[in-house]
Order: C-alpha cells, then sequence, then structure tokens
C-alpha cells in the first residue's frame, strides 16, 4: 500500500524521487506535520567542490528549508581525516589538515547558493563535525560510545561486508568511521536538537546506527532517511561525463560546459531530472518529460537554465544559453565558451594543434587528440583538422580560435591581453 504523507516536506520529496528508505516513515511524517524538525546531512572534504551527483542531497536540504524546517549541512572536517569506506573498494588516502580546510571553503560557496545560513528558525547552521571530533579524548570515546556497538553488527554492515568479501583491505581507521559518524548524529542532537539524519542509501548502515546510539544513550527518537542511487538512462552514476566529474563549482567546470551538460542529457532523464533539480511543479515536470521529437530540446534547454540558475546564477545561466545559441544555431563563437589565453612568449615559435586541444581540456592527452583528428572529430573554426602536426602561429591567435570536439564540445584560445 502507497503511503499517503500528511507533511508538505515527505509529500514534496516522496513525489520528487528522493525517499528510498526510512526508518519509521509514518512517526516522522507526524513530526514534520506537528513540529518544526532539525535534520542534517554530512558532506566529507575530500576536494575542493562537491559534483552533481551530489545535488540530491543539497535538494532535499533545499526543500526541507523551504517546507519549513530546518536543515544543517555538516562538514566533515574531521571525518575526513579518516575516510568513509562506504561504496569504496580502497582505503582512501590520507589528506592534510590545510588541505581539507581548503576544500571546506570551496564546498561552503555552493551551499550558500541552495540554503540560508543565520540565526533564523529555519536557517541553516553551517557545522563542522572537527569542532567536537579533534577534541576527542580516545579512551572515554571508546568508553562511553564504543560499548554500543558491536564487531557483529559492524561486520554486518554492506559496506564492510563488500570490502571484505572481495578480500580488499579495510583498515582499522575507516572501520572506527561509522562510530564517528553515529557520534556526529549524538552530538548533533545534543547541541541543536537534530533528530533526522539524511543521506544516499549507501549510508544506511551508518545513519541507523547515529538514530540507535541517541536512543541508548539519550533514550530519544531519532530518524534515519536515504535518497535512491540516481543514475542516467545508460546505467551510469550521476555525477560523471565521459571526461570526468560535472563539478559545482565555476573554479572547476564553466558555467558554459555545465549548462551544456544538462542540454545534453538523454530525452529519458529529462522528466526525472526537472523533478529532482528544480522546483518546477510536479505535472510541468511530466509533461516536458513527455515531449518527444524536437520539442524534448527546449525540455532540455529549460532543465539546464533552471539547474544552472540555482546552482551558479541566473545570470550566468542566460549567458551560457546565448552562447550555446550563437555557436550552434549561428555558428558563431561565443562570449562564454571556455578560454585558454596563451602568453606570446608560449606561441613565439607557433603551438601545435594537437596541444591546444589538449591544453583546452578537449582532449585528455596528445594521444588522445591526434585520435579525435584522426577520427575527423576536431575542427578549427569549423573547419575539419587533417594534420595532427598542424601548427598555430601567434598571428592566427590575435583573434579567439574556436576549438570543437565532435559537435558539442567547444572552446576558445586566444593571446592573453
Amino acid at each position: 500500500m502507497t503511503y499517503h504523507p500528511k507533511s508538505e516536506f515527505l509529500a514534496t520529496i516522496m513525489a520528487r524521487g528522493f525517499l528510498a528508505d526510512c526508518t519509521d516513515l509514518q512517526e516522522l511524517d507526524e513530526r514534520f506535520h506537528r513540529d518544526a524538525v532539525t535534520g542534517y546531512i554530512g558532506f566529507d572534504l575530500t576536494a575542493t567542490s562537491l559534483h552533481i551527483g551530489n545535488l540530491v542531497q543539497i535538494m532535499l536540504l533545499r526543500w526541507m528549508q523551504k517546507t519549513g524546517h530546518r536543515p544543517i549541512t555538516l562538514m566533515g572536517g574531521g571525518t575526513t581525516k579518516v575516510g568513509d569506506p562506504s561504496g569504496k573498494d580502497e582505503m582512501r588516502k590520507i589528506i592534510s589538515v590545510d588541505q581539507i580546510n581548503a576544500n571546506a571553503d570551496g564546498i561552503r560557496r555552493v551551499f550558500a547558493n541552495y540554503i540560508s545560513y543565520g540565526d533564523g528558525r529555519t536557517d541553516s547552521p553551517l557545522v563542522n563535525n572537527a569542532e567536537w571530533l579533534d577534541e576527542l579524548k580516545y579512551i572515554e570515546f571508546l568508553r562511553d560510545i564504543g560499548k554500543h556497538f558491536t564487531i557483529n553488527r559492524l561486520l554486518a554492515f554492506e559496506s564492510v561486508k563488500s570490502r571484505l568479501d572481495r578480500e580488499q583491505a579495510l583498515s582499522f581507521i575507516e572501520f572506527n568511521y561509522m562510530l564517528l559518524q553515529a557520534y556526529d548524529f549524538l552530538e548533533l542532537y545534543r547541541r541543536y536538537g537534530c533528530i533526522l539524519q539524511m543521506g544516499g542509501s549507501d549510508q544506511w548502515g551508518n545513519i541507523v546506527s547515529g538514530a540507535d546510539l541517541i536512543r541508548r544513550v539519550e533514550g530519544a527518537d531519532a530518524f534515519g532517511l536515504t535518497t535512491p542511487l540516481v543514475t542516467r538512462a545508460d546505467g551510469k552514476k550521476m555525477g560523471k561525463s565521459a571526461d570526468g566529474a560535472v563539478w559545482l563549482n565555476e573554479d572547476m567546470m564553466s558555467s558554459y560546459e555545465f549548462w551544456q551538460w544538462w542540454r545534453n542529457v538523454a530525452d529519458a532523464d529529462v522528466g526525472k531530472f526537472l523533478k529532482m533539480f528544480t522546483e518546477l511543479p510536479i505535472d510541468e515536470c511530466e509533461r516536458l518529460g513527455a515531449l518527444g521529437g524536437s520539442d524534448i530540446n527546449d525540455a532540455k534547454i529549460l532543465l539546464a537554465n533552471e539547474v544552472t540558475g540555482l546552482c551558479r546564477g541566473k545570470a550566468a545561466a542566460t549567458a551560457a544559453e546565448a552562447t550555446a545559441r550563437e555557436v550552434f544555431e549561428k555558428g558563431g563563437v561565443g562570449d562564454d565558451l571556455p578560454t585558454l589565453e596563451l602568453a606570446a612568449g608560449e606561441v613565439s615559435d607557433g603551438i601545435s594543434v594537437v596541444q591546444l586541444f589538449v591544453r583546452t581540456g578537449l582532449a585528455k592527452s596528445g594521444k588522445d587528440a591526434k585520435r579525435l583528428i584522426a577520427e575527423n572529430g576536431a575542427r578549427l573554426d569549423d573547419v575539419l583538422v587533417t594534420d595532427a602536426g598542424q601548427m598555430i602561429d601567434a598571428a592566427a591567435l590575435a583573434a579567439p580560435i574556436k576549438l570543437s570536439a565532435g559537435k558539442k564540445r567547444h572552446a576558445l584560445a586566444k593571446l592573453a591581453e
């Protein structure tokens, strides 16, 4: 039997495809219906930017705030020093504290586009678990928290079991991660009255452990909610492209490239992605997702504009769309294309077309660029490149040159002013 929630938050996220599992859906619905609920999601600081795979969680926090509740974005400054084994085939590399702090600064910029921070009733506190984890006294932690966990139970977690089944190393430091994440939930309950932890489906065991720890230590109810693994129509995970991660930060991926990724999603993904990553009404998302033929392209442009507008701002979305129209419909250059600026000294003897494709990011390596040329996929100013040894001199770069890899990926190269 399908459950019909009373609370606006759960009704919204269920209709939009955000719910995979919940520890007690009916009781949690009652809490959301009756009170303002505080819930959190933790983000480890393993890179200077999150990618679009993290947008599921960010949108979940946004909807929580928009429906009158208080979301907490928990920065994993402490847990990142350990490494989450969930969904990983090998040990994570240990990251320096300076790098972790730099990553926190980069990630914080994205959250501010989606979530309101401050001291209001539904404003989000931006919290870093290093505040308490860095101060832990290990013996006291083992005595007070470790006693609530059994090795039997930890070994039964899918994140641990799958690693052991494949005879892949699981370090003792990673093994501790589960205790630390549970302790985070307890600490947030004590500090902020947080009763809900949310996360991806691979976090189910960790989330349940935290809720159970609160029950054991504080005698209080706490809840867990997970989102499904979001895949594209081709079966691949969200967050990746053929050329790597699709980053949320401008300094990691230009707004034009970000916009283009959404513009080029598969027809079958349009309706689902509109529901999950925009705030358009459900009926409109379904109508747009059901379009066929050339009409679906208009829906994709709307998807790209809505997602880019939320993540990068309306001006970035408008500029990206204008550039796309200039490049694809009018055969022009476009002002917002990723641009490589070359110093005059770098091209005094010319630069090879292969290097241009590599340095603009349109090819991963010289070998990749040569293969692109051999397969008739490389163009300069819309003219097919047939010679991998072709050299471009400084005079040719006085005005921007448009490089194209296939029909959808473009960049500019020019002399620095």
